[in-house]
């Protein structure tokens, strides 16, 4: 008899794929998009994984969630550019460290299209902070997005396409356990990391407020 207060192996399969089958949807994914271009949210690949799930179980849609993947990430990235401009350069300490704000400013002096290119890089590269740099630092936004578009459609693009030839593997291996357990880790890693993002960005904003609370007033 199963002990009150624990789930059965078919409720946890049901919450799993509950969880799993909003972000398959096309609104879905532009939401997971947006959340994947945040500086809150983490969840490495999340963005990438579910564009390959439904290009696997839609082929013929395979360029559609190609689109809908860089919407939703130009969208979640424009958030963090407005949050680069509105701190601005002296704000960028607060958030990304001294060692990777100088190879941040280093990139972006090459060039906005050879930063958008790094787009193309899939996590664990930490893309975010180039994103933050570029609004704090005064980067032309519609170079930026035109060129971290085009860069985020190759890349989907890519993955769609390989997804919609080895769509019939990927399908069947959804219908087994290590894909439920995959889900799992993958819900765990949504939740801790988002956790730990917030509260990293929740302290990075209460350092500075200390100062500004005994900020001197002149007569």
């Amino acid at each position: 008899m199963r002990g009150a207060g624990f789930a059965s192996k078919e409720e946890v399969r049901a919450a799993f794929l509950s969880f799993l089958g909003y972000f398959l949807t096309p609104s879905g994914l532009v939401v997971m998009g947006i959340l994947d271009a945040s500086m809150v949210f983490f969840l490495p690949l999340g963005i990438d994984f579910v564009a390959i799930l439904m290009a696997a179980r839609r082929p013929e849609l395979f360029w559609l969630y190609a689109v809908l993947a860089t919407v939703g990430s130009v969208a979640g990235a424009a958030g963090t550019y407005w949050i680069g401009r509105k701190i601005g350069e002296k704000g960028l300490t607060r958030f990304v460290r001294e060692r990777q704000l100088r190879r941040v400013k280093h990139r972006l002096d090459r060039g906005v299209f050879l930063v958008a290119a790094l787009a193309l890089i899939p996590p664990p590269f930490p893309f975010t902070p180039f994103v933050l740099g570029a609004g704090a630092l005064g980067v032309n936004a519609w170079s930026f997005f035109v060129g971290l578009a085009a860069m985020r459609l190759v890349r989907f693009g890519v993955e769609t396409t390989l997804a919609r030839h080895y769509g019939s593997q990927i399908i069947r291996w959804m219908k087994t356990p290590t894909f439920e357990a995959f889900v799992g880790v993958f819900i765990a890693l949504a939740a801790i990391g988002t956790i730990v993002s917030a509260v990293l960005v929740w302290r990075s904003v209460q350092r500075e407020s200390p100062g500004l609370k005994t900020r001197p007033t002149t007569a």
